[in-house]
């Protein structure tokens, strides 16, 4: 097979392994596929923002090089091109975490998770969009502006990781990197028709600081279109070593377990833990995955987890307080400035003035109680083998409709908890969550459907998607990019 450069088609149909074995077979070179990303990124891009700081150039000269090998090279995603999400640290490159307080600062050094990733073979085009700080569920920054669903351009991505999500759903890259510390995966995998899996705490890179993963609430990996790239993906970058948490157990490997799934257990959350209305498409998308659960022989159960989701939301913004304010009050003090400054969004400035008043004891207390909830979710996954949730209360959002620049923070922070509530749970745990595309709604907009488990039940959320991939076939759906009509 050779890759049609007067269209990049066939491109767009492989995900990250047919890519990597492409070019491993020589079927075609990295610099063909690389052209093709590159197409379309160009012709893309400017109707999408996903990437926000392109290294094109940089691409070209590692596939290049990769083609001029002699030898074959043993890294797994050799050639495929790929994006970094912005807030990682990447050499070289801007670290503006998309605010315009951190508008001149750069990086000197990669991020672990960058590291794991350059090291599977990857070749990056650049930085991805996200919210100011990665702090909300949308991707609409002041300092680099909205991101587009590719399925509709009049509406969010989701967030954090947006950008990421848009260039994945444009089949600009066939994968891209994520962070989730809230459902930063798993919300724009749903919003963007992907899957998107936030692994156990322990199971992928992070520095050794905890700053860095929101004192393990926060973790890294990738959104895709297909679960074995995710699977696959999970086998390349997973540590070897506990860095700051203990590693979680696991398959030798996740890629080769994929069809192992057994019949299992599966409780279904159908309201929305903080009583907020759900919308009938999402309800749908429930259904249609219940139907397809009891075709392949597991046990449906309705239950709800154990779990007082206000105190949930209390003790978690405590902790992502303090760090909110742990980023920025150095900051302040390097330019000269205080809280009160126009380079903040509205959010971001009244979390770091709550992280800056909160104590030692406050934080402690967050800590214990996050604690607690994580023994009483292990005991819930004795019971049941799987919870399936929604994602989202609703469709992907309006852009212009969760603001966090607003002038009324209280219409802000009512519409984030409706919207929201289901993914963040899994955060404070650190068991591993899956959204999966499995529905549209009548407008053509994606809807997930969000599968969770114990600590370390990565392969199982894994084997179970991939029989839901098998009866939804999601990864043939393509986005109509060029349509600019709003959804009726």
């Amino acid at each position: 097979m050779r890759i049609d450069l007067a269209s990049s088609d066939d491109y767009q149909q492989l995900d990250g392994i047919a890519v990597a074995e492409g070019i491993r077979q020589r079927r075609f070179g990295a610099v063909e596929i690389l052209d093709c990303a590159l197409q379309l990124a160009e012709s893309l891009n400017p109707k999408l923002n996903a990437i926000t700081w392109p290294t094109y150039e940089k691409a070209r000269d590692l596939a290049r090089q990769l083609d001029g090998a002699t030898s074959r090279t043993a890294a797994p995603f050799a050639g495929v091109p790929f994006l970094f999400k912005d807030l990682s640290a990447v050499s070289g490159l801007p670290q503006t975490s998309q605010s315009r307080l951190f508008a001149t600062e750069s990086s000197d050094h990669d991020a672990v998770i960058v590291k794991a990733f350059r090291q599977a073979g990857l070749i990056s085009l650049g930085k991805t969009n996200t919210p100011e700080l990665g702090l909300t569920i949308t991707t609409e920054s002041a300092y680099a502006g909205p991101c587009h669903n590719p399925w509709n351009p009049d509406y969010s991505t989701g967030g954090s990781s947006g950008g990421s999500a848009a260039a994945v759903a444009a089949r600009i890259v066939p994968i891209a990197h994520g962070s989730d510390g809230g459902g930063s995966i798993r919300i724009p995998a749903s919003c963007c028709g992907l899957v998107g899996h936030k692994p156990s705490r322990g199971l992928t890179p992070v520095a050794a600081e905890l700053a860095a993963s929101w004192s393990g609430m926060s973790v890294g990996h990738v959104l895709t279109r297909t679960v074995r790239d995710s699977a696959a993906m999970l086998d390349a970058i997973r540590l070897q070593q506990p860095v700051l948490y203990p590693l979680p157990p696991s398959p030798a490997s996740f890629l080769a377990t994929l069809d192992q799934v057994r019949p299992l257990k599966i409780a279904v959350q159908r309201t929305h833990p903080q009583g907020a209305e759900l919308h009938p498409e999402v309800l749908k998308a429930l259904d249609l995955t219940l139907a397809a659960l009891v075709r392949a022989g597991h046990r449906i159960i309705e239950a709800t987890p154990p779990v007082d989701y206000s105190r949930l939301s209390r003790l978690a913004g405590r902790i992502i307080n303090v760090h909110v304010a742990q980023a920025i009050i150095p900051q302040l003090e390097k330019l000269g400035v205080d809280l009160a400054t126009p380079l903040l969004e509205e959010a971001t400035r009244r979390m770091a003035k709550r992280g800056a008043e909160l104590t030692a004891r406050d934080y402690v207390e967050a800590v214990d109680g996050l604690r607690q909830l994580e023994i009483r979710m292990e005991e819930f996954f004795r019971s049941y083998d799987v919870l399936l949730s929604p994602v989202l209360a609703q469709p992907p959002a309006p852009l212009g409709w969760l603001d966090m620049n607003s002038d009324d923070m209280k219409t802000y922070l009512q519409r984030f908890n409706s919207y929201s509530g289901f993914c963040a749970l899994f955060n404070a745990t650190g068991q591993p969550s899956t959204a999966l595309p499995v529905h549209q709604s009548n407008a053509g907009l994606p809807i997930g459907i969000l599968l969770s488990t114990r600590w370390g039940g990565d392969d199982l959320l894994l084997q179970l998607g991939r029989r839901l991939e098998v009866e939804f076939e999601w990864a043939n759906r393509q986005p109509l990019r060029t349509e600019n009509s709003r959804p009726g």
